[in-house]
């Protein structure tokens, strides 16, 4: 990691407005840190950070992109030339990827790609064991959708890479696959190349959920107290409300990142790549989070629910809190009201208002009965799926023997697992798991996370709606 860092040094990339360390990129406002209950290996505030205060810089030189490799590369420019329009710009970037990964020590980038990680998980690389273990049609859908996708893109980019003279390994799906996932997790925003740049250091940031309310009173008025900190520093002022961004590529001709909110020194400092919900999250990135404001639950409903209104289809969820959305609400009382009275009520219902206390206690008690007959549908329940989440943990952490297991989940779960990879089970070498079950023990913990959180948020639901019936029955008793 130091050769990493002295080496982005070198080409500019610097956590300081002024010339970066040659020894260092960081470690004026950033320091790589490890937090194990937050993302692993990230970056952590070396000092006390105000809200909107640059943290890192990278000129454009630093950033691995499509045409710096091709600039550098003429075949490579050449032979996806001649392929276009039918290349998209991901499909090239993953090209222009696995050729500098082909050139090994010789590549401009090696330090930083021996950095990456040999493996992710997002779904496009779950099995089909763990992709099943979503349980969610939705989300088992939205998998298998994403592999298709990929696959597609590989066999059209093959012959092409073949002509270049990719190594065998190079050419194996396998290894498309892990370059995808290297451009959907790691790549910036850059607003010449829809694929994104590769931003060394900068990639190392984790993740945080937008969140609106990202300044306070206190924090502006703290920025008061840092421009004395700043002179000191011999750093630009600048007004921290201006900065209400994480970054991007700016006229300066660098990537420029800033903290999005008020850091203590070694506080993991985060960045927001944008709203996901958390099966987006898996998606693109390979993980989720345990509370996520941006989180949408679909449940199933009836075709022509989903045409009443003008409201879009992925409108219509229940919020994390187990709230029905706006959208979902609206086309509920619409839905539930007589064909013939809907155009004159239609105004009140798309304003939000509630139309009569029987309307809203019938759309409430359907939604009840549609979420517990959504959970009944699933094959387990929360309580089964918290238990097999401790024991997926201990396993992964090599401190539980499978054989010592609960009968009923090792029975419903583990034995058809170690099936699945054609695992023969002695308990005697439970603490030397191959590394492939031990991967795919991470991403099935991921799917049963997912599913979790499905199914609570939809108990939360039960929950409200049982309580608002309550209420508005005896509202409605007391008239």
């Amino acid at each position: 990691m130091e050769a990493l860092l002295r080496w982005a040094a070198e080409l500019g990339v610097s956590d300081s407005p002024s010339a970066p360390s040659p020894s260092s990129c960081l470690g004026r406002s950033l320091l790589i840190a490890d937090f194990p209950d937050a993302g692993g290996r990230g970056l952590a505030a070396a000092r006390d950070l105000r809200r909107g205060e640059l943290v890192l810089r990278a000129p454009r030189a630093a950033l691995l992109t499509s045409d710096r490799v091709m600039d550098d590369d003429h075949r490579i420019a050449s032979s996806v030339a001649s392929h276009l329009p039918r290349l998209s710009s991901v499909q090239t970037l993953i090209i222009c990827l696995l050729s500098e990964v082909g050139k090994g020590k010789s590549s401009n980038w090696y330090l930083y790609l021996s950095q990456l990680p040999s493996y992710y998980t997002i779904l496009a690389t779950f099995n089909d064991f763990e992709t099943e273990a979503l349980q969610v049609d939705e989300a088992i859908w939205v998998a298998q959708k994403a592999l298709r996708g990929i696959r597609s893109d590989w066999e059209e980019a093959t012959p092409l890479m073949k002509g270049l003279g990719f190594k065998p390994k190079l050419l194996m799906f396998k290894s498309w696959i892990w370059a995808f996932a290297t451009v959907s997790s790691r790549t910036l925003h850059i607003a010449w190349d829809d694929a994104g740049c590769l931003c060394p250091i900068g990639d190392l940031f984790n993740y945080a959920a937008p969140n609106d309310d990202n300044s306070s009173t206190d924090e502006d008025r703290d920025d008061m107290m840092h421009q004395e900190t700043n002179k000191m520093l011999d750093q630009t002022d600048f007004d921290s409300s201006e900065k209400l961004t994480d970054g991007g590529y700016e006229d300066v001709n660098e990537y420029r990142l800033y903290a999005r909110k008020r850091y203590r020194k070694g506080e993991q400092v985060l960045l927001a790549y944008g709203t996901y919900t958390n099966l987006e999250l898996l998606e693109h990135y390979g993980f989720l989070l345990g509370e996520n404001p941006n989180e949408k639950i679909y449940i199933p409903l009836d075709l022509d629910l989903c045409m009443i209104g003008s409201w879009p289809r992925d409108s219509l969820y229940i919020l994390p809190n187990g709230h029905p959305s706006f959208a979902l609400l609206c086309a509920l009382r619409l839905w539930t009201t007589p064909r013939n009275r809907r155009k004159a009520l239609s105004h009140q219902i798309y304003s939000g208002s509630l139309l009569s206390v029987e309307n809203e206690l019938e759309i409430l008690k359907w939604l009840v009965k549609k979420c517990k007959e959504t959970l009944q549908q699933l094959p387990t329940t929360i309580e089964f799926d918290d238990n097999l989440l401790v024991l997926l943990c201990k396993l992964q952490n090599r401190t539980s023997c499978i054989t010592e297991m609960n009968r009923s989940i090792f029975e419903q779960e583990f034995a058809p697992f170690f099936r699945f990879h054609g695992f023969k089970l002695d308990c005697s070498i439970h603490s030397k798991l191959p590394v492939r079950l031990l991967r795919s023990l991470e991403r099935w913990g991921l799917a049963v996370q997912w599913r979790c959180n499905y199914k609570r948020t939809l108990t939360k639901c039960i929950v409200h709606c049982k309580s608002l019936v309550h209420e508005l029955s005896l509202q409605q008793n007391q008239q």
